[in-house]
């Protein structure tokens, strides 16, 4: 059998170069240069190509959906500075990420676990294990005590949603002068935060054990499991409603994910729930699609594990603009600690945010 051998080059292959730390005076170009390696480092790199564009189009609007223990792990500021610098105009977030990033608003603090100690130890002493880390109980009792007091500033609200609590949260972090955080920063912004499982959360166990407390109005029930039938007025349609109107208000869409969870398929799921809507009501909206899209996360494709699928299977269920039509996608498999600050550090860099 005959080989014709050739040059890649004659069919349009795009060379790889070695990466020259020699050359490389910025973060940004130390990605851009990643970007003609292989492995992660060339996905890595190519983030930085689709996370730049998509800034940069002054017809997108980025929703920054967030999973993981990323504010204990002491990611925080990476988020506050993607808000504060224009990056993002909507977060979709799980409960927990947004509780444990209150502690450190508020200005307490998290340990490094010391593995001596037995986990049995841990929960004698109020420490909370979060892998390496260390929340304390003592910290999720304050931010109860600061939910408590902005969730009264809300008891003239008919209903309440994850967007509403959250953004009462950063009103008040907002009047403190040593305030800070995640949520401080996106109601300086303008920037809404929707939380899909709220329930599975701190600040949700918060507003149910405020609305007992409200509804006890300091008597004991006689039978304790009574407090359960005292329910906070809430309504997840409130956040399924107003991130609908967000996305068909976009001329285009784009996505920035850390991990997967609710928060990403929740904030994906839009332009099927668009199109469902158009199909069993007679409706002609546009359904809205993503255009721009970066994943960090180290869940690979074969355990099933990525909550919402990847990119390309997502243009099947109408969540994505088709590449063929101008779709950009880059996803990263790797721990986000470890490349997310890099990414968003280059990213600010070429962008000139820094």
């Amino acid at each position: 059998m005959h080989r014709d051998f050739h040059d890649g080059r004659h069919d349009g292959l795009v060379a790889l170069e070695s990466l020259d730390l020699d050359k490389v005076t910025s973060f940004a170009g130390l990605l851009k240069a990643m970007s003609r390696t292989a492995f992660s480092g060339r996905s890595l790199g190519e983030a930085l190509e689709v996370t730049t564009a998509m800034v940069k189009d002054p017809d997108c609007k980025v929703v920054l959906t967030l999973s993981g223990a990323m504010t204990i792990a002491k990611m925080g500021k990476v988020i506050q500075k993607m808000i504060d610098t224009g990056m993002v105009q909507a977060v979709v977030s799980t409960g927990a990420l947004m509780a444990h990033g209150m502690s450190e608003a508020v200005g307490l603090v998290h340990y490094r676990h010391d593995p001596r100690m037995t986990d049995e130890e841990l929960f004698d002493k109020g420490y909370n294990r979060v892998y390496d880390t260390l929340e304390m109980e003592a910290n999720l009792n304050y931010v109860e005590e600061f939910t408590s007091k902005t969730l009264k500033t809300l008891e003239g609200e008919s209903e309440l949603s994850s967007e509403l609590i959250c953004r009462a949260l950063g009103k008040m972090l907002s009047e403190d002068p040593h305030g800070q955080g995640v949520l401080r920063s996106a109601y300086l912004k303008g920037v809404p935060v929707y939380v899909p499982a709220f329930t599975d959360s701190e600040l949700g166990l918060d507003l149910s054990t405020w609305a007992m407390r409200l509804a006890l109005k300091g008597e004991q029930p006689k039978d304790p499991k009574d407090v359960f039938g005292f329910l906070p007025r809430y309504n997840p349609y409130r956040d399924l409603s107003s991130f609908a109107r967000f996305a068909l208000d976009a001329k285009k869409l784009g996505i920035f994910t850390i991990g997967g969870g609710v928060p990403r398929n929740w904030a994906q799921e839009v332009g099927p729930y668009v199109d469902i809507t158009n199909h069993r009501l007679g409706l002609d909206l546009v359904p809205p699609r993503y255009t721009y899209a970066v994943r960090i996360c180290p869940e690979p494709v074969h355990w099933g594990g990525l909550s919402g699928c990847t990119y390309s299977e997502g243009v099947s269920w109408g969540k994505f603009v088709p590449p063929a039509e101008g779709g950009r996608f880059a996803e990263v498999f790797a721990d986000a600690t470890t490349v997310w600050p890099l990414l968003i550090k280059g990213a600010l860099e070429e962008l000139g945010l820094s």
